[in-house]
């Protein structure tokens, strides 16, 4: 069995390192759901969403997110990386779409700086037919969907932070 299809993706929160790891391992789920319901016009439900508006087609689902594991690691001559390990897929009707397996690496960029480094993997849903389509234009989806999951967690950081 493949790995599945690899996504990476990254982005930036100017804010320190400490403050960013506590805000994101005190409690992720609530600021993965925080994110993206703010990000799609805070709407009522208690679920993450990921969203992708793609050739004027909105496609957008709630997802279950699931982290699965929260590592502190300090290499020796090296700055402290956090890494939470992720895992989502769609809350209504999983089968149709991809598990997601992935980390989110958080890292200091500078002293007001911290990086939101992504990778992960998933395994296009249903079988051949699934990989076709991935092939076509599911891949894309996915790439975008993700890439927009990571800035609209960066950017609720940067607002929550930013407030006293």
């Amino acid at each position: 069995m493949s790995k599945g299809r690899e996504i990476r993706c990254y982005d930036y929160v100017n804010h320190p390192y400490e403050r960013v790891r506590e805000a994101l391992t005190k409690d992720p789920l609530a600021v993965f759901q925080s994110a993206t319901k703010a990000a799609a016009s805070r709407a009522r439900s208690v679920g993450s969403q990921l969203r992708v508006d793609f050739g004027g087609i909105a496609v957008q689902t709630d997802i279950r997110i699931s982290v699965k594991k929260i590592e502190e690691k300090t290499p020796v001559m090296s700055s402290p990386t956090t890494h939470l390990r992720l895992e989502w897929e769609a809350d209504k009707m999983p089968r149709i779409f991809p598990l997601m397996r992935g980390e989110i690496q958080i890292y200091a960029l500078t002293a007001t700086e911290t990086q939101l480094d992504f990778s992960g993997f998933y395994e296009p849903p249903l079988g051949p037919l699934g990989k076709i389509a991935d092939a076509a234009v599911g891949h894309l989806i996915a790439e975008v969907s993700v890439h927009r999951f990571v800035n609209e967690v960066a950017e609720y950081l940067r607002q929550s932070l930013a407030q006293p």
